[in-house]
């Protein structure tokens, strides 16, 4: 009897570890020139579907008063879901919301900037950093450079010219550059991604930067005729920063592929590590997946 007690404390306890090691998570948004109210509820769920993360959300109130009061609480939680742009006002946040961000991040905080998200904040220095490489927002040249896959190497390419473009919305192959790194071991080498926007032409400091994968940005769709990157890690001080730049709307986000991509990242950005298996309905390297 007493051993039987014995082992049940031991459950017990090893079940109380289990749910409290559960992964918090914030999604900011509220502003976006993008679809953020139909977006946060499908991060959401896809991080919950993975049994890791308990997850809340931080909502910028309209206007200016709701702007002035937005302060989430960061430092509560070890990974932020960046689905926020300063779109169309390019209004910034208190100064003492930056400064909160800012230590947040330095001190250990994973972020994940989700498609446009990396895009705001033109200009803001300590942002240039932690995202790497972003579009739009008055950046050009000066922000620092383009990033390209060439001849089987990157290459920062410093020609002048603004950030940021996409071409029309099409399918297209993601090719893995990392095949080591826990976000991306084990996925296939090149896999189809579902139609949505490709963003190309993304310039930045690129400090600390390893592109984990790259898609080609085909000049048939209005694209540069590069290989670009979509999927790439940043060190900004002690924190870790995953930027997908897929999913456009809530429709691109039912790929696999982004699905899968995006929930090991954000295990990766608040740990250091990816325990999640690749799933049998990963996609293929001719054929997109979707889940409805």
């Amino acid at each position: 009897m007493k051993y039987r007690l014995q082992v049940l404390a031991v459950f017990f306890v090893l079940s109380s570890v289990a749910y409290g090691a559960q992964i918090k998570a914030l999604i900011i948004d509220g502003r976006n020139n993008h679809q953020w109210k139909l977006t946060t509820p499908v991060l959401k769920k896809a991080l919950e579907d993975t049994g890791l993360f308990t997850v809340d959300v931080a909502t910028a109130e309209p206007g200016e008063e709701g702007l002035k009061n937005y302060r989430p609480k960061f430092s509560a939680y070890q990974v932020v879901i960046d689905n926020y742009t300063d779109y169309p006002k390019n209004e910034p946040w208190p100064a003492e919301t930056q400064a909160a961000f800012v230590d947040y991040v330095r001190n250990g905080g994973g972020l994940v900037p989700i498609h446009a998200a990396a895009s705001a904040f033109g200009g803001w220095k300590e942002f240039e950093e932690m995202v790497g490489l972003a579009g739009w927002g008055g950046r050009d040249e000066k922000t620092g450079p383009y990033v390209r896959f060439r001849d089987g190497q990157f290459v920062r390419d410093t020609q002048p010219g603004k950030a940021g473009h996409h071409g029309k919305q099409h399918a297209f192959q993601v090719t893995i550059r990392d095949p080591k790194h826990p976000i991306t071991r084990g996925l296939p080498p090149v896999w189809m991604h579902t139609t949505d926007e490709f963003y190309d032409s993304l310039r930045g400091p690129a400090n600390s930067l390893e592109v984990l994968a790259t898609g080609y940005s085909d000049t048939a769709q209005g694209g540069t005729g590069e290989n670009e990157p979509v999927l790439f890690t940043v060190r900004y001080g002690k924190g870790r920063v995953f930027q997908n730049v897929l999913g456009h709307g809530p429709e691109n986000m039912k790929c696999v592929g982004f699905l899968v991509t995006y929930q090991r990242g954000a295990e990766w950005a608040a740990t250091g590590r990816v325990t999640q298996k690749v799933p049998a309905d990963f996609p293929t390297a001719d054929k997109p997946s979707i889940r409805q």
